[in-house]
């Protein structure tokens, strides 16, 4: 088999009323996805996507013609384009996607078929005042699950420890709350200081306090003395971070030095799904947790997911919810339908071969750049 083709669709959905996300500097009126299709000579066609594979025309010609099954050769490559500026990890994705089609198996089977579904949180997106987001809570449990994420603003911490305590004492002891400060990365333009270790070792004792699940990102990747001391300080607490660390070498190193509690490295945004697996399996044998970030769309949540479920990940798996500003249907606008959560707030790996993604090709077509 050879890939004789790989095309880019790249998609845009306009967004009214905007999404207000806490890490963006401006409102998101708009929400774009690429999706990667990799063609073959025998039929087969894979499908990724995640990041906005920007420039990749430049280095298409390391894959067309090769092997679509060489996944290893094929990550390196993807390495080695990567470290001169580009993201193209929806392309392992669409590789993966592929080799599920010609196994006739789910991905999550290849990477290990260690869980067929896994307890999702709601990921929030927006950061809104207690009463708002106690609503919201409600209407998330109603759905089935039982944690969600709250974001907090580096400028409104007090409101924001208001918010988790007003959800605390809302749905009880027995719905988990995590919290994500976004102090490990930037947006583009954001060129504000994080918020610095003093204040964050006080904010993490007081949402300790509130018995939260974990605390996300509280502080920039380049300070792993800073994570170890959140951890010494609060060990009622999980330290949580990862989602966009790109460096293979300098996991291996937060691994060895016993960094975090939970790895969150998002296997089309940061370091891909063949390089997931290993760190969230050597996370797991540390007796650490790997959830991967799943902020993308409905194609990037599949892909984590099936890395997550392969190598038995968890507790929690995200999925992005934020009624009414992020819905299943905004997020996963170019599937035929949206990637649902059960009854009993669970997401099931799709059991068809490959990531299990099934296209709305009029949507595709309509939204196409």
């Amino acid at each position: 088999m050879k890939i004789t083709d790989i095309t880019l669709d790249r998609l845009r959905l306009r967004l009214d009323p905007p999404l207000h996300a806490a890490w963006d500097p401006e409102p998101r009126r708009h929400f774009d996805a690429t999706i990667v299709r990799v063609h073959t000579d025998e039929g087969v066609t894979g499908i990724g996507s995640g990041d906005t594979m920007a420039g990749f025309e430049q280095v298409q010609h390391l894959f067309v013609g090769q092997d679509p099954l060489d996944l290893v050769r094929h990550v390196k490559a993807i390495e080695t384009a990567n470290f001169h500026g580009g993201s193209y990890w929806p392309l392992e994705a669409a590789l993966w996607d592929l080799a599920g089609k010609v196994a006739g198996l789910p991905v999550a089977t290849l990477f290990g078929n260690a869980a067929r579904a896994l307890p999702a949180y709601a990921s929030t997106a927006e950061s809104k005042p207690p009463a708002e987001r106690v609503e919201v809570a409600f209407q998330v449990r109603e759905a089935g699950f039982r944690a969600m994420k709250i974001r907090i603003d580096r400028a409104r911490v007090r409101e924001g420890v208001e918010t988790v305590r007003a959800v605390r004492e809302a749905l009880g002891p027995g719905f988990e709350i995590m919290v994500d400060l976004n102090q490990s990365w930037r947006m583009a333009g954001d060129t504000a200081d994080a918020t610095d270790l003093a204040a964050t070792r006080k904010l993490v004792r007081q949402l300790a306090e509130l018995e939260v699940f974990w605390v996300e990102e509280p502080l920039p990747y380049a300070d792993p003395d800073g994570f170890r001391t959140l951890r010494a300080d609060s060990p009622g607490v999980r330290i949580a971070a990862g989602e966009m660390h790109h460096s293979v070498p300098e996991l291996l190193r937060y691994l060895d030095e016993d960094v975090l509690d939970v790895y969150q490295m998002d296997v089309v945004l940061a370091i891909g799904m063949h390089r997931a697996r290993t760190l969230g399996e050597l996370a797991k044998l540390k007796h650490r947790a790997f959830t991967p970030h799943s902020w993308t769309n409905g194609i990037g949540l599949l892909a984590n997911l099936a890395v997550a479920a392969g190598v038995g990940g968890g507790p929690y798996f995200e999925f992005p919810y934020d009624p009414p500003g992020w819905t299943p249907q905004r997020r996963d606008f170019m599937l035929a339908e949206p990637v649902p959560i059960t009854a009993d707030g669970t997401v099931e790996v799709p059991q068809r071969p490959g990531l299990g993604i099934d296209l709305d090709e009029e949507t595709v077509q309509r939204c196409r750049i």
